[in-house]
């Protein structure tokens, strides 16, 4: 499949999308189905749970962090203008996905009457917010990616009522919130978007790194410094404790267990030390695979270079497979729909498989979607002057 593309950042966001996958497995699949024990709960959690779920923290900050990348590349040819138009059609476009497509394949409720605000809601507004950026100087943006991922985490512990203008606003900007709202429905706010746009706006930066006129040894060196910059500075700040997370990590009964507190930072929102620790491996990553053959992961190349096509077939399948066995259990089909009375209440508790069974769904799942995905991408390929195609 000849494409323009690069390879790399498409293999990047393929991984990230395969991971992403185990994530969504396991929440529909594993014991409590969605919500149940959270599996970063160090006093409930086993290791093997922990880095199930860990893993797959490294897949929403890349997959907006390449967002931003790739629209600078798309900007290249294109003026302020238009690259701004684009994102805001887009951004408004991802918002509506949000809500009526993806919120759909999560809930299975044709009243909607849980609204989740997600990754999509996050990449939408972080879009609109970009294609007003995009008309400042390429410095100013990236000093205000800068300036949002490292000092958000002041508003940590700022006391804002829930409720009324200005709690309702906090809510959306920076803090993880159930917004009821007319008669029995529910706004989920898992995606504070103020730190998905300043990842965003750094991804944008990131983008000079593949103009032209940089070599790509200059631009090895450079992902690899700023990889391992993030990540030392990961450690350095995570070791001090005093800011960048919400979350001290504390000392544990074992070694094993001190490392786990450690690596578990807040992702609603995103803290500083969490989007170090998962954007500095990331810029690592595309250093060390710059200029590389990547023969190796032509397969997972395919899933990143249609990654809105991948999420919603896959989120359909595993709800849909999620009912099946549901079913195969013993409990109704509609115990699937997820409605604002499912979270908190416990009726989802005794639903679930071993962690051995979500493996076993994941790999099934990902080998499934492979070869429509490789059928999408060259259809895609080889029409490229088809407009909507860009928004799918």
């Amino acid at each position: 499949m000849k494409s323009s593309r690069i390879n790399n950042l498409d293999l990047l966001r393929g991984i990230v999308m395969v991971i992403m996958a185990l994530d969504h497995v396991r929440d529909f699949f594993h014991y409590g189905m969605l919500f149940g024990p959270d599996p970063t709960d160090l006093t409930t959690t086993t290791t093997g749970l922990f880095f199930t779920r860990w893993i797959t923290h490294y897949c929403a900050p890349i997959f907006v962090f390449l967002a931003g990348t790739s629209a600078f590349l798309y900007g290249r040819t294109r003026s302020a203008a238009q690259l701004s138009r684009f994102l805001w059609t887009r951004g408004l476009w991802m918002i509506f996905v949000e809500l009526v497509v993806v919120g759909f394949g999560w809930e299975f409720d044709p009243l909607f009457r849980l609204n989740i605000l997600g990754v999509f809601w996050a990449i939408g507004v972080s879009m609109l917010a970009l294609s007003a950026l995009v008309h400042l100087p390429y410095r100013a943006i990236l000093l205000l990616g800068i300036a949002i991922v490292g000092l958000h985490n002041l508003l940590d512990h700022v006391s804002i009522p829930m409720t009324g203008i200005w709690g309702t606003l906090f809510n959306f900007l920076h803090r993880e919130s159930f917004v009821p709202y007319g008669e029995g429905r529910m706004l989920f706010i898992v995606y504070p978007v103020l730190p998905w746009i300043g990842t965003m706006a750094l991804g944008y930066a990131l983008g000079r790194l593949y103009s032209p006129e940089i070599s790509s040894e200059q631009r090895k060196r450079a992902l690899l410094r700023l990889g391992f910059g993030a990540v030392l500075f990961f450690i350095g700040l995570r070791s001090l404790n005093s800011y960048g997370d919400m979350k001290p990590w504390l000392d544990q009964p074992t070694a094993l267990f001190d490392l786990l507190s450690f690596l578990n930072t807040t992702k609603y929102p995103p803290s500083l030390l969490y989007l170090c620790m998962t954007l500095g491996p990331a810029l690592l990553f595309l250093g060390f695979t710059e200029g590389r053959s990547l023969k190796w992961g032509d397969r997972i190349i395919v899933f990143g270079r249609v990654p809105f096509f991948y999420y919603m077939l896959h989120i359909y399948l595993i709800h849909a497979l999620s009912v099946v066995a549901m079913v195969i259990q013993g409990h109704a089909w509609t115990d699937g729909i997820i409605e604002p009375g499912v979270p908190g209440s416990g009726v989802l508790a005794d639903r679930g498989f071993p962690l051995w069974v979500v493996y076993l769904v994941w790999v099934s799942v990902v080998g499934a979607l492979y070869f429509p995905c490789r059928w999408y991408a060259r259809y895609r390929s080889e029409n490229k002057e088809k407009w909507w195609l860009s928004y799918l």
